[in-house]
């Protein structure tokens, strides 16, 4: 079993962060609500702040010249996202999309998150170290883009989707995954067209290892380890 590659390590820096936290900026301080599909920022926006997930699902990415989507990751409640803001970057080079109809976001400003580490020197420590956790997670998911064969990766990701979102099926011992993502982000996830994606999906599923809908994947108890 591999190590959490496509979703970020489980950490919930939104306990930490968040200002309602903190009585100096608890009484005005407000979560904001996006429905599905809402842009939270896009490429080219001011960075001058850090979201916290309060609960809810964000997807980051970012448009190719011609267009096309590809997404760098899905985060979950407890994550934050536009780190790079503190780093010094001006604008955003990625867009961020609710993907959940009850998304709620904690927008923290620069200049209070930096108060917040200048007082807490654990906690700088905890963001620097999220963000060098967040570089790593990338360039390992680069290094398997480039070079395991698109089966492999279409396998493994599987893998990651059932220990995020499946569960034991008592009936039939199958491995039952109910998950967020469409095939066009499944297929931009691994580094394929949603063409090749199907044609995989449908491999697997002659071979009988699994069966699958628009939003439930079944990997099959037969071939389950």
């Amino acid at each position: 079993m591999m190590n959490k590659i496509w979703v970020f390590e489980e950490v919930n820096l939104f306990k930490l962060l968040c200002p309602h936290k903190f009585k100096t900026y608890k009484t005005e301080h407000e979560f904001n609500a996006y429905p599905k599909q809402e842009y939270i920022y896009f490429t080219e926006d001011a960075a001058n702040k850090v979201y916290l997930i309060e609960k809810g699902k964000v997807k980051i990415g970012y448009y190719n010249e011609d267009g096309t989507e590809v997404v760098k990751a899905i985060l979950k409640r407890g994550e934050i996202f536009g780190e790079h803001a503190i780093l010094g970057s001006k604008t955003r080079d990625e867009f961020a999309q609710s993907i959940d109809n009850k998304t709620s976001i904690c927008p923290v400003g620069v200049e209070t998150l930096q108060d917040l580490m200048r007082d807490n020197q654990s906690l700088s420590i905890k963001i620097y170290k999220f963000i060098g956790l967040k570089l790593r997670r990338l360039e390992r998911r680069l290094q398997i883009l480039l070079f395991k064969d698109s089966k492999t990766r279409l396998l493994e990701f599987l893998d990651e989707l059932c220990k995020e979102y499946g569960y034991d099926c008592h009936k039939t011992g199958d491995h039952v995954i109910q998950h967020p993502y469409t095939q066009k982000d499944i297929a931009s996830l691994i580094g394929v067209s949603r063409p090749t994606l199907n044609v995989l999906l449908n491999e697997l599923k002659a071979e009988n290892l699994i069966t699958f809908n628009r939003k439930e994947i079944r990997l099959l108890q037969t071939n389950v380890a």
